[in-house]
């Protein structure tokens, strides 16, 4: 069990939230909401299959999560 404030449950959050405002937020500089919400669906996809990571052997989050699945075949 992790204990209420263990500082490991943020790190990745952070992280994410550390990218997400270094290489879009603060180059953009939105100006309403609605566009904050527009620019964040675009980074998210940009960040989830084109975006490669180093920790993840130069390969992007969605190779990684679905290259090793396979769908089931149909009876």
């Amino acid at each position: 069990m992790d204990g209420k404030g263990r500082w490991l449950d943020n790190v990745f959050v952070e992280r994410l939230w550390r990218s997400v405002k270094y290489e879009d937020i603060y180059l953009r500089a939105y100006e309403t909401p609605r566009a904050l919400q527009q620019g964040l669906d675009r980074y998210f996809q940009f960040y989830n299959t084109r975006r490669r990571h180093a920790s993840l052997n130069r390969r992007t989050p969605d190779a990684v999560y679905f290259g090793g699945m396979t769908m089931p075949s149909a009876a």
